[in-house]
């Protein structure tokens, strides 16, 4: 067979090339799911009885808003991730977000244990928070697996911990609107700590997840998203 036959018939075999879709265009199919779960969820669960007063609290809004902030930074560098034309420097991001929701909570822990004198820093057990934050983030994981699953492979280690972090941020956000912790360590500890965990498990077992389905997802073609 001649070189040109050869081309020729390696070009005709070829599977379709798929436009890959920018981030932010996953960001936002992500959070079209991400969003009506997590509102079902505490609907399901029931509002607090004291949220129209908390909703008045700055320091309560501030730490909504930072895990908002992280789940959608930390969402948004992960399928920068899965892109190598994407610069490194954006899957860090997240790290920072993060870094500023456990300093405020910190903070407000610190402001707090002053003005209980030390009941702040009384850590109770919540064993409620582990499997509300794990319900919570069920749904979003899955839609971020699945939205990771049809872009590109690249930097998969980097993705799924993104992807991870961005779920659990995201339930995060919904737990305090129907669970109320004790005291503002048992927000730190139980609560961010579940964070950690389901971070850390969803990057683990989202890298086997995809390289179990990166055989049968269709080739993604990075040049033409532009």
């Amino acid at each position: 067979m001649r070189t040109e036959e050869l081309i020729a018939s390696l070009a005709r075999d070829l599977p379709p090339v798929r436009r890959a879709a920018p981030p932010a265009t996953l960001l936002l199919r992500w959070l079209l799911v991400t969003v009506p779960v997590l509102a079902m969820v505490v609907y399901a669960m029931g509002l607090r009885p004291d949220l129209a007063g908390l909703l008045t609290q700055p320091r309560f809004m501030l730490a909504e808003l930072l895990a908002l902030t992280t789940a959608l930074i930390s969402a948004y560098a992960a399928f920068c991730a899965g892109r190598p034309d994407e610069p490194g420097w954006k899957l860090y991001l997240p790290m920072a977000a993060l870094a500023l929701w456990l300093l405020e909570l910190g903070r407000q822990c610190f402001i707090l244990s002053l003005q209980t004198h030390g009941a702040a820093l009384i850590l109770r057990p919540d064993f409620l928070c582990v499997p509300a934050i794990a319900m919570a983030g069920f749904v979003p994981a899955v839609a971020m697996v699945w939205l990771l699953r049809r872009s590109a492979m690249f930097r998969t280690t980097h993705a799924c911990l993104c992807g991870a972090m961005a779920a659990a941020a995201a339930a995060e956000v919904a737990l305090p609107l129907f669970h109320a912790a004790d005291t503002m360590m048992t927000v730190l500890v139980w609560q961010m700590g579940s964070v950690m965990l389901f971070t850390a498990l969803g990057a683990l077992f989202g890298r086997i997840t995809l390289r179990l389905l990166s055989n049968t997802t269709p080739h993604t073609d990075i040049s033409k998203s532009h």
